[in-house]
């Protein structure tokens, strides 16, 4: 799941693991908390769900940055990537979005479902980033500003194991942003695998993993 705090630019894109692949089953463009929700709760019914979710997931106590910030902006730097892609989360630009992660994990928590849910924050750019080569940087440098860097990814996807992209999905960056959002989880969650990148949580306030 990515996007930022309106509607219009959020979308859930749906996976089905089988095996080492992911097979693209659907994507939901312009949704709302309860749509993700009611979403969540039908796919439940049918198997375990790994959710990553593109938003900051607590924040620090006083402000400013999370030591997991700090963290992924040093790893990010190591690949040649800009530092200001991370935000601290009570940043102005980042706050409406901080909260809404925090209100719809807090809302998933209250689900009563069929199968386990497991949620864990992640990165886009930065899972995209960590597994380009050092020749493909430039591509996630530019891809939310330019339309050819888009369709490269949506292409360099299938080398990664994730299929039945549709046509169009490199439109938007945030399309982009939730295909590698569902690579990042997928490492996550897969024991033979691992993120290129994780800060283990630290409850009670920070109570996700992150990863990219």
């Amino acid at each position: 799941m990515a996007g930022p705090s309106n509607h219009k630019d959020t979308v859930l894109t749906v996976f089905q693991k089988n095996k080492n692949q992911l097979a693209f089953q659907k994507m939901i463009p312009n949704i709302s908390d309860e749509e993700i929700l009611n979403e969540i709760i039908d796919l439940s019914r049918l198997d375990e769900l790994v959710i990553g979710i593109d938003a900051p997931l607590s924040y620090q106590d006083g402000g400013g940055d999370r030591t997991s910030d700090k963290e992924l902006r040093k790893y990010i730097v190591s690949l040649g990537m800009k530092s200001g892609s991370i935000m601290p989360p009570t940043f102005n630009r980042m706050v409406y979005l901080t909260l809404r992660g925090i209100k719809l994990t807090r809302e998933i928590g209250t689900l009563h479902t069929t199968f386990p849910i497991s949620i864990v924050e992640v990165h886009p750019g930065a899972a995209m980033g960590a597994r380009v080569s050092e020749k493909e940087i430039d591509y996630v440098l530019t891809y939310k500003q330019n339309l050819s860097s888009r369709k490269y990814l949506k292409n360099w996807f299938e080398q990664q194991n994730i299929i039945g992209l549709p046509n169009g999905i490199e439109n938007e960056s945030h399309t982009i942003d939730s295909c590698a959002a569902a690579l990042a989880a997928c490492n996550w969650a897969d024991p033979s695998l691992k993120p290129q990148w994780i800060f283990s949580a630290k409850p009670p306030l920070h109570p996700f993993d992150y990863c990219c």
